[in-house]
């Protein structure tokens, strides 16, 4: 069997298996790192790799966990979040009673907390929902159990460490006013339906590594998940350069307003 065909079969059988479909990804960044896992564990083909797959649950845990990517930071580029809190939200809280908010590809929870501790410093926590999804149900178990090194912290604002966190054991705890505002959930982007009436989806820093199409169709069951006038947050390096196509407007760097109907 060529190797392409061995790579090609894997991937049907992983979408029947887990319905991720690892066609959607960038091909050569998603081979590449399969392929570095398969040879740590001696298997020369694909196929090889997939009976093992099979036959052993903590090799299937580690390729959900491998060909996920999660890296994540407090406050990453902060100033477009200082943006987001000093502009945006504000925006969004003043024509509405409450908020409905989405952080997807959460990863180990940085980005859902800052969000939190960003409401609660606006003072609309209370008036706030807050969802966060990710593929890998291991990172959501770290996210939910809100323990961090002190690396992770380095671009969180001094007042927001001293009034959200607390040390124990060498490690930062998030708080537990924080925690019980967010809802984590395990979701296949590529996949699952998405919920409605968002005010602001924020999603950074994942869709680089979907191939052009997956990404066409993500914009969309954004857009479609977002109320008018709801905002799109997306990475740095994730500019959308047609946003009108999905029915976005540009409303700052990286931000896209859905456009009012």
């Amino acid at each position: 069997m060529s190797q392409d065909r061995d790579f090609e079969q894997f991937i049907v059988r992983i979408k029947q298996k887990t319905a991720i479909d690892l066609s959607q990804y960038k091909e050569a960044q998603m081979k590449r790192r399969l392929t570095t896992l398969r040879m740590k564990h001696g298997y020369t083909t694909f196929e090889d790799y997939w009976k093992a797959i099979e036959q052993n649950r903590s090799l299937l845990n580690e390729f959900l966990d491998r060909m996920t990517i999660n890296v994540s930071e407090f406050w990453r580029n902060p100033s477009r979040w200082d943006v987001l809190q000093n502009r945006f939200l504000p925006e969004l809280l003043k024509s509405a009673n409450r908020i409905k908010v989405w952080s997807a590809a959460c990863s180990t929870g940085e980005e859902p907390y800052t969000l939190a501790m960003i409401l609660a410093e606006l003072g609309a926590l209370q008036r706030s929902s807050l969802l966060a999804t990710d593929l890998d149900a291991a990172v959501l178990q770290k996210a939910m159990d809100g323990s961090y090194l002190e690396r992770s912290l380095r671009d969180v604002p001094a007042s927001c460490r001293q009034t959200y966190f607390k040390q124990a054991d060498g490690a930062y705890l998030i708080s537990e006013q924080l925690k019980k505002h967010i809802l984590f959930k395990q979701q296949n982007l590529l996949h699952d339906a998405f919920d409605s009436s968002f005010d602001l989806i924020v999603c950074r820093n994942v869709m680089i590594y979907f191939t052009e199409e997956a990404k066409h169709q993500l914009y969309h069951k954004f857009a479609k998940a977002l109320k008018p006038g709801g905002m799109l947050f997306v990475g740095s390096t994730e500019q959308i350069f047609s946003p009108s196509q999905y029915g976005f407007e540009t409303a700052d760097t990286f931000f896209y307003r859905r456009v009012q109907l």
